[in-house]
């Protein structure tokens, strides 16, 4: 996935997130857009953090099917895996994620 790409499914993800954000957007109505778009950034890792989730993680669960998701998801984490030189299993303990 290219940064570009990435980016930009960040960006979708933020614009269906504010969606289901009515009260955050209410209150935050009369900032800068500067200081909204920082809010809603900072309010979106929160949601991630609730869900147990990475942000990135958050991102790809709005821009993607239920399905497609897990699958994405399994992938992104076995690449960090390999970068990080973690074996699978230990990798999966530290981030308490189920396989």
């Amino acid at each position: 996935m290219t940064e570009s790409t990435q980016e930009q499914r960040h960006k979708q993800a933020l614009e269906k997130y504010k969606l289901d954000a009515p009260q955050l957007m209410d209150e935050i109505k009369d900032l800068s857009a500067d200081d909204q778009k920082d809010q809603i950034q900072w309010a979106f890792e929160d949601e991630a953090e609730a869900q147990g989730l990475q942000p990135w993680e958050l991102t790809l669960k709005y821009t993607s099917t239920p399905e497609e998701f897990e699958a994405q998801r399994l992938v992104l984490h076995k690449e960090a895996a390999d970068v990080l030189g973690v074996e699978w299993e230990e990798y999966c303990e530290m981030n308490n994620l189920v396989v």
